[in-house]
């Protein structure tokens, strides 16, 4: 065990024994770090060999150490490995990722440098196994999949609402109190909306890099963005306010896609109706309508290639509804029946 790091990097684990390893590798061989840094993976009870991996490399390596998290919820893991932490900074950073040799170094130079700053992050680029996640990750790094999230998309540097893989000073996620435990997604997204609704400011850096294997089905893809946008109603339930507008978006479309659609059925079997109703079915159409040339224009500009064009339209559309079914979801289950989120919602996707 390290005395004094200059970083604390905290991962939360769970049957990862397939990218665990390239995960550590990649800390082991950081570059630029003038005193070392430790490594906390809080592990909640892997059974596919990760543990027996963690536990090898931990015998041999000062710098890394395993917590148990029998809860085996991500928060309650983060939060451990903060309260864990030796250092005045804590990067958390997820299993499936593989960090830049200067990754440490940059996050350390960029808090250093912005002072006004709680967070620093930077692009977080998808690794593609095969052709399906290869075409899953060009729509991931589209604005018009994702909107307009710097550290998914790139861009300059600047202050920005939320990163991913956020380098933290220890003294902030104190006064925060850490993540909220209750929640299974989004975690990260609330902090940073409490982070900065405090007066802190978040950096976001391109020069900070790491990689991230991306989902490699649609059924994956969809239960994960429906989860999303299940638990971002939760969020904005406890804050009383819509985070960033730009999560709207899915569920406004597919609401006025059910609305439209009905008008338009009943205006079908009911000649007689008001004359209203008959500018429902071009309505429709024309929502429609705009939604594929958002995408073939999103395409053209992210220089997409013809052949991956169907693959990365899909992906749109499963993003697109999975997003906004789950945000629906939310609204009826957690506003109008006032209800807990169901085993379905906690359960993680992965």
């Amino acid at each position: 065990m390290l005395d004094q790091p200059c970083a604390s990097v905290v991962i939360p684990c769970l049957n990862e024994a397939f990218h665990i390893g390239a995960c550590l590798d990649a800390l082991a061989n950081q570059e630029g770090v003038e005193s070392g840094f430790e490594v906390l993976v809080v592990d909640g009870g892997s059974n596919d060999g990760t543990r027996d991996i963690l536990d090898q490399r931990a015998a041999t390596e000062p710098w890394l150490r395993v917590l148990d998290n029998p809860d085996r919820i991500t928060p309650i893991a983060m939060n451990q490995g903060i309260a864990g932490a030796l250092s005045d900074v804590v990067i958390i950073l997820g299993a499936h990722a593989e960090v830049a040799p200067d990754f440490v170094r940059r996050n350390l130079e960029a808090l250093r440098s912005h002072p006004e700053s709680g967070c620093v992050g930077g692009v977080v680029e998808q690794v593609h196994g095969d052709e399906l996640s290869r075409r899953i990750g060009l729509a991931l790094t589209s604005p018009f999949g994702v909107g307009d999230a710097r550290f998914r998309t790139g861009g300059v540097a600047g202050h920005v609402d939320t990163v991913a893989f956020g380098a933290y000073r220890k003294s902030v996620l104190e006064e925060l109190a850490g993540f909220d435990a209750s929640l299974v997604r989004n975690q990260d997204d609330e902090l940073n909306y409490r982070l900065t609704e405090s007066g802190w400011r978040i950096w976001f850096d391109p020069r900070i890099r790491s990689t991230y294997h991306a989902r490699s089905s649609y059924r994956q893809l969809f239960r994960q963005y429906r989860q999303y946008g299940f638990w971002k109603v939760f969020v904005n339930k406890k804050h009383m306010t819509v985070t960033t507008w730009r999560q709207l978006a899915p569920a406004a479309m597919l609401m006025g896609t059910a609305v439209l659609a009905a008008l338009s059925l009943w205006h079908w079997v009911t000649p007689n109706s008001a004359a209203v109703l008959t500018l429902a079915l071009p309505a429709l159409l024309t929502l429609w309508g705009m939604w594929v040339l958002g995408a073939v224009i999103s395409m053209a500009l992210g220089s997409v290639p013809l052949a991956d064009a169907p693959g990365v339209f899909r992906t749109f559309f499963v993003l697109h509804m999975a997003y906004g079914w789950g945000y629906c979801e939310g609204i009826w289950r957690l506003v109008f029946l006032r209800r807990a989120p169901s085993a379905e919602f906690k359960s993680l996707t992965r």
